[in-house]
C-alpha cells in the first residue's frame, strides 16, 4: 500500500528519489502530458458552462483521480516513491525545507521570476518549460509576493467544520465545503496557495511547477480530514444535474470513472497519519 508522507519528514535519499522520478518523467516527456492536460481543463472550466475540474463539485474527485495518475507514472519509473504532501500551515515562508536547494529549490530572482537553484532551474538543464504562457522556457516563482501570508490552521479549521459538501449552484459562487478549499468564498485556501507561489503555479499550466503535485496532495488529504469529520455527509449532488459531475457520472477525461469511485482514498493509498482501510468504499 502506498503512504503519502509530509515532505517535512521526508529523508534525504526519499527526497532524492522522488526528484529523480520527476525528472526522468519530464526527459521523456511524460511529465508534460499532465501539465497539457491540467491546462485544457482550467482554461474550459466556466462558473456558466460544463465543468469538471474546477469551479465545481468534482473539483476534489477530479484532482484525486488526476494525482493517481501521476504518481502511477512515478511509481513506473520507481515503485518506492510516492506523492509527498506540503502543510502549508505550518512550513509557511520561503524559508521552509520545501524550497531548499536539495529539493525544489528557492523563490526566482526578481526581474523575471525565473529559478535559478535546486534541480528545476533552467540553468540545471532538465527542467524546460514547454507548456505555458509565454514562450520562456524555465520555471518561475515570486514566493509571497502575490499574496502575503499562507492560509493559517485556524482558517483550515474553520473550512474543515463546514458540514455539508457543495451546494446549488455548483459553481465559484456556491456556498460548502468544496468551495471554501477550492477558495472561491471564504478563506481562500487552495487558490491563495496558488497566488503565493506565483509564477507558473498562478496559471492555468500550473504543473509546471513541482510544488503543485506537494500541494493538491495536501488538498486530497484535507479532503479525507473532512469525511472522517463528517462521515454521514455525502458528496453532492447525488442526481443527475446539468452542466455538473453527480456521484455517479463520467468525469473526462477518463471513460470509466465516477466521483463514487473515489470517495475512499484508502483504497489506493493511506496518509502516514493514519491506518490501512479495513472496510470498503465510503
Amino acid at each position: 500500500m502506498t503512504v503519502r508522507k509530509n515532505q517535512a519528514t521526508l529523508t534525504p535519499d526519499e527526497k532524492r528519489a522522488f526528484v529523480r522520478a520527476l525528472l526522468e518523467l519530464k526527459r521523456t516527456g511524460v511529465y508534460d502530458r499532465y501539465v497539457n492536460a491540467h491546462n485544457a481543463f482550467l482554461m474550459n472550466d466556466s462558473d456558466f458552462g460544463d465543468r469538471v475540474g474546477h469551479r465545481c463539485p468534482s473539483f476534489l474527485p477530479w484532482h484525486r483521480r488526476f494525482l493517481l495518475d501521476f504518481e502511477g507514472a512515478l511509481q513506473r519509473v520507481d515503485p518506492k516513491v510516492s506523492l509527498p504532501y506540503w502543510d502549508w500551515t505550518v512550513d509557511r515562508t520561503p524559508r521552509a525545507s520545501l524550497w531548499a536547494a536539495d529539493f525544489l529549490g528557492g523563490t526566482g530572482r526578481a526581474r523575471d521570476g525565473q529559478v535559478l537553484d535546486g534541480p528545476f532551474a533552467f540553468g540545471a538543464g532538465k527542467w524546460a518549460v514547454t507548456v505555458g504562457v509565454d514562450r520562456r522556457t524555465y520555471l518561475r516563482r515570486d514566493l509571497g509576493a502575490g499574496v502575503r501570508e499562507l492560509p493559517t490552521r485556524a482558517e483550515l479549521d474553520a473550512v474543515l467544520a463546514m458540514p455539508v459538501y457543495d451546494a446549488a449552484p455548483w459553481n465559484s459562487t456556491s456556498n460548502g465545503f468544496r468551495n471554501a478549499l477550492e477558495g472561491w468564498r471564504g478563506a481562500n485556501l487552495h487558490n491563495r496557495v496558488h497566488v503565493w507561489i506565483g509564477g507558473h503555479m498562478a496559471t492555468a499550466a500550473s504543473p509546471n511547477e513541482p510544488a503543485f503535485w506537494l500541494h493538491h496532495a495536501f488538498i486530497d488529504k484535507l479532503w479525507a480530514d473532512w469525511q472522517a469529520r463528517h462521515p454521514r455527509s455525502p458528496y453532492l449532488p447525488a442526481a443527475r444535474t446539468p452542466q455538473v459531475i453527480d456521484l455517479h457520472a463520467t468525469m473526462r477525461p477518463w471513460n470509466d470513472v465516477t466521483p463514487a469511485d473515489l470517495l475512499d482514498h484508502r483504497r489506493f493509498y493511506t496518509f502516514d497519519t493514519e491506518a490501512p482501510a479495513t472496510s470498503g468504499p465510503r
